[in-house]
């Protein structure tokens, strides 16, 4: 049976023969190396050129090739494709270890994005800030009253934004700014209690019911069933607290209320957590987006009002999507996207001292290679081989002179350092990936 070829240089002939030997692969495949010792250097002409026949019914370049596949196509008359960049990813480019089989991008779970002290800030402002929100994946703009502040120009803010197009949420205990808000338009409320129970009648759109101070259970479930006879729309927001002040009890009730009640919407305000957390706020936002996913909570709540909750809403969008594809097809939320991982990298395999030698041996000029180790960065040319941690240590010994050169090796090196220390992935001259952080493709970070 017709296998695949791989084609590579004389540099990396080794370690694609060792990668493909480790991925134990059920098909057959072929390895040629083409006279040349950086495949990243090869082009398609080249490659046509030097491209020996064989058996074979599809062949992989390098992913550093460039030209027109086609001009290779119309001389073997298989398909040609680009394989990946690094040979760390050889596995998942082969379909190795990779869990999406199914269309992705789904979700079921509405975010609503907070826009805190909205009080003290002028009309354009909330505006620019709501449009930032909804571009980042907020479906609900809420606005966020502050208890005994005035707020002279709310009934513009729920008018303007309500005339762009904006979901709009009230986030108030004061009933007269809820009330002006629901005259304006605002789709939702935020919240009722057993105290003002009875604002849910009084306005047009749904309410949400929060537990009462003592957060008895009993209570809560005859206000549900209150609202219920009354005939009104709410969703319920058992209320999760911060980190060792009572969280794992608010999750309890969550689960309450789903048990009891699994037709009732429910919300959960995970600001609670990634505000009050000095953690970075992208794992706890994929476990708190599992959890709710699992419960089938079909809003979540966040505010992005100090700096380490910037950007938490293009997290909940990673998420939610992340989640929905998880449960859906029954497998963990891994290597489905790689959104959510912005300090660490998955699959990252770091060349040991050895391996980087006998590339060394195959490497016939002065243009430096650039590894990251477990432990240590290495650089390499045909005359010399250097490891250390310190970069400006490594960069003396080099003993290069000129000055684009010193430049091109400073950044080079800080990169690698900065990647060994995070447990990141490093390509020479490409950019760290950074998840949703990363610029988009064609864009560079530096």
């Amino acid at each position: 049976m017709p296998g695949i070829l791989f084609v590579t240089g004389k540099l990396a002939a080794r370690a694609l023969s060792r990668t493909l030997a480790g991925l134990e692969l059920d098909f057959p495949y072929l390895v040629q190396v083409l006279p040349i010792t950086v495949a990243a250097l090869m082009d398609t002409g080249f490659v046509a050129r030097h491209l020996q026949p064989g058996d074979f019914s599809r062949v992989v370049l390098p992913g550093y090739c460039r030209g027109e596949l086609e001009i290779i196509r119309s001389k073997v008359g298989v398909p040609v494709v680009r394989g990946p960049k690094d040979l760390q990813d050889l596995g998942q480019f082969l379909g190795r270890g990779d869990s999406r089989n199914l269309p992705y991008g789904e979700y079921r779970i509405k975010i609503l994005a907070e826009i805190a002290d909205a009080p003290l800030l002028p009309v354009g402002e909330i505006l620019v800030r709501a449009a930032r929100l909804r571009e980042s994946g907020a479906d609900i703009i809420d606005i966020g009253c502050i208890p005994r502040t005035d707020f002279p120009h709310l009934r513009q803010v729920v008018r303007e934004l309500k005339g762009q197009g904006y979901r709009v949420s009230i986030d108030s205990f004061n009933e007269e700014e809820v009330l002006t808000a629901a005259a304006e338009g605002a789709d939702l409320v935020l919240s009722v209690h057993s105290g003002n129970l009875d604002l849910g009648r009084r306005v047009s759109c749904p309410v949400v019911l929060i537990p009462d101070a003592d957060k008895n259970m009993d209570v809560l479930w005859n206000n549900i069933e209150t609202l219920g006879e009354w005939g009104v729309p709410f969703m319920v927001d058992p209320l999760l607290e911060p980190l060792n002040c009572g969280f794992v009890a608010s999750l309890l009730r969550y689960r309450l209320v789903r048990e009891k009640y699994p037709e009732v919407p429910m919300l959960m305000g995970v600001g609670n957590i990634t505000e009050l957390t000095d953690a970075d706020s992208t794992g706890v936002n994929a476990l708190l987006t599992g959890m709710a996913e699992e419960l089938g909570i079909e809003y979540l709540l966040t505010t992005e009002a100090s700096s380490n909750t910037r950007g938490v809403v293009k997290e909940l969008d990673a998420a939610r999507r992340l989640m929905y594809y998880s449960r859906e097809n029954g497998i963990p939320p891994k290597r489905v996207d790689t959104a959510l991982l912005t300090v660490k990298d998955r699959d990252v395999r770091r060349y040991a001292a050895g391996e980087l030698r006998e590339m060394q041996e195959m490497v016939k000029d002065r243009n430096y290679r650039i590894f990251a180790g477990e432990e240590e960065v290495f650089v390499f040319n045909a005359h010399q081989f250097v490891q250390g941690r310190d970069p400006e240590d490594i960069f003396s010994r080099l003993q290069v002179k000129d000055g684009r050169h010193a430049f091109y090796l400073g950044r080079e090196l800080f990169k690698a350092r900065l990647a060994m220390q995070l447990g990141k992935k490093y390509i020479q001259d490409e950019d760290l990936g950074w998840g949703y952080l990363s610029p988009p493709a064609g864009e560079s970070a530096g």
